[in-house]
């Protein structure tokens, strides 16, 4: 370059770490969003399946229980599964394992279809009592997490959401906010720990997925950088 030339204006290029963060926080969020609306929208049709088989009990009208004294459950829901898938792949990432079993979109819907089947067992298919019921839900659940996750860590974490959405729920129903018919479980079902361990592990496999395809994204930016 001569002498009394200047460099001619352009476009700033942003340093590969900040590149990196912003990106990164921009997948976080939009992760988050996708993760909250599956939550919502799996919440509304297992909710609706709950109420038309008199499982749980909100005010009559099944559609306006939905959308006006039930409001609070989808969005409880998706706030639930956001939180959930976020930190599935964080915890792998924390214990330095990254979770690649089955790491395709194909698995994770079939994992979805067996969680919407172990819901719809839990409300339609007629045992002689809820432990029979409860048994086959349990088992039915550690296949889930067998065939489509199959890590410590997952399972760990599954067990550890049963137990604190169960007590949820256990207060939410002595506190009067809804019921469920035939309780033998304190003030709930007893099988309803096997459905939240089974979302749980469901939720974790979706997050997972994201955040897969989130690295690959990066990954293709910093290699065209």
């Amino acid at each position: 370059m001569a002498e009394g030339e200047t460099e001619s204006p352009g476009p700033k290029r942003r340093g590969p770490y900040i590149s990196s963060v912003t990106s990164r926080s921009v997948n976080l969020m939009i992760r988050g969003v996708v993760l909250f609306f599956i939550g919502v929208f799996l919440a509304l049709v297992l909710n609706l399946l709950q109420i038309q088989r008199n499982v749980t009990l909100f005010p009559p009208d099944v559609i306006a229980s939905i959308f006006s004294s039930a409001w609070w459950v989808p969005p409880c829901c998706g706030t639930a599964s956001a939180a959930i898938g976020l930190l599935y792949p964080c915890i792998d990432r924390h214990l330095g394992e990254p979770h690649k079993f089955k790491r395709e979109w194909s698995s994770v819907m079939r994992c979805v279809a067996v969680f919407v089947g172990i819901n719809h067992a839990s409300a339609k298919v007629d045992f002689d009592n809820n432990i029979q019921l409860s048994l086959t839900l349990a088992a039915l659940s550690i296949g889930l997490w067998w065939t489509f996750d199959r890590s410590r860590s997952g399972f760990g974490l599954g067990v550890g959401i049963a137990f604190l959405a169960t007590l949820v729920t256990q207060l939410l129903v002595y506190n009067g906010v809804y019921q469920y018919t035939s309780p033998d479980f304190l003030y709930v079902r007893s099988w309803l720990p096997c459905i939240f361990f089974a979302g749980g592990i469901t939720m974790g496999n979706i997050g997972r997925q994201l955040a897969m395809y989130e690295c690959k994204v990066i990954a293709e930016k910093s290699h065209q950088e």
